[in-house]
């Protein structure tokens, strides 16, 4: 239901609208951009660390409470950029409001565009930025933004896309393919 998003505390962030190519078109709340599905400038984080076994990405579960897509599996953080705020600078801001971390040397990997409605009203269309950083250390979750995290092998992940993508949010297949093309 949409009252979850009007509990959001940033339901009227001003986000940047785009067009097809993600030039900036104009800005709009995001209460708007979502209920209007509005193309708009989104970035998806993942991060990785070294493990015994060769390298693992961070997954986080979407809190029960989120607006959309609650409890399902996605990338480590995603959010978008406020007016005015380049991406890069909002990916470190969220890593941290979300994950508790500092994460080390973002660095975007590709983009891509998608769409997706759900139930309750309202859609995603964004222009989305996958960056990539390493990470170690503990992390502290938001518990209103993530209810559970787990690292996972890469190939560990790819079974798991393939065999159960509807556990994972509408744009993680993507994100996480792009990823795993890159390591």
């Amino acid at each position: 239901m949409t009252d979850q998003f009007d509990r959001d505390a940033a339901r009227n962030d001003l986000l940047i609208l785009v067009d097809g190519l993600d030039r900036q078109v104009g800005v709009a709340t995001k209460m708007r951009a979502h209920r209007e599905g509005l193309l708009h400038r989104a970035f998806s984080v993942v991060l990785v660390c070294d493990a015994p076994n060769g390298c693992e990405l961070l997954l986080s579960q979407r809190a029960e409470g989120k607006y959309h897509s609650g409890g399902l599996w996605a990338n480590s953080c995603c959010s978008h950029p406020r007016e005015g705020e380049p991406t890069i600078d909002a990916a470190y801001r969220r890593v941290r409001e979300e994950l508790g971390v500092e994460a080390c040397e973002l660095r975007e990997i590709g983009s891509f565009a998608y769409r997706a409605a759900f139930g309750n009203g309202l859609v995603e269309y964004e222009y989305d930025h996958v960056l990539v950083g390493a990470y170690t250390g503990e992390l502290r979750p938001d518990p209103a933004e993530v209810s559970a995290t787990r690292w996972i092998s890469a190939d560990e992940l790819a079974r798991e896309l393939a065999e159960r993508p509807e556990d994972f949010a509408a744009w993680a297949y993507t994100v996480l393919s792009m990823v795993l093309a890159t390591l």
